[in-house]
């Protein structure tokens, strides 16, 4: 007899929804979604950045329907980890109650940067890049 495999919740949190959590949340889903699933949120959401969609893509996870959300969406909704992934300089992070672990990793808001195109593209790029390999580290599902 099989037993199926229970997923864990993740939920990750930055402030406004647009970038960090969503590239975080298409991430764990792209690699470990077997294991998990991953839903973020934010405590002051506004859109989903196009460049976050656009860096996403570049590595074979689609965003593009995503939405950015609002921490009061998942009221009452537990998760087995709660994940906040802002924390730049100067930057609070949002709470939110239902965790059973919370993880915290600070990674700059590349919606912050303020250059040309290339140089927006390339701090989304460093960011997306920073939180695979943190999620990599963090998630990684041995199957022994």
């Amino acid at each position: 007899m099989t037993i199926p495999k229970v997923k864990k919740k993740v939920l990750f949190l930055c402030n406004h929804n647009s970038a960090r959590s969503q590239m975080a949340e298409g991430l764990l889903k792209s690699l470990y979604g077997e294991h998990y699933d991953a839903y973020s949120a934010g405590s002051n959401p506004s859109c989903v950045s196009p460049f976050a969609v656009k860096v996403m893509g570049e590595v074979g996870v689609d965003i593009s329907g995503n939405r950015s959300k609002s921490i009061k969406e998942f009221e009452g909704i537990k998760f087995d980890y709660v994940v906040t992934v802002c924390g730049g300089e100067g930057e609070a992070c949002p709470f939110f109650h239902g965790g059973e672990t919370y993880l915290h990793e600070s990674f700059e808001d590349p919606v912050a940067v303020d250059g040309n195109l290339d140089e927006k593209i390339n701090a989304f790029r460093k960011t997306r890049d920073e939180i695979k390999d943190w999620i990599n580290k963090t998630f990684e599902v041995s199957e022994c």
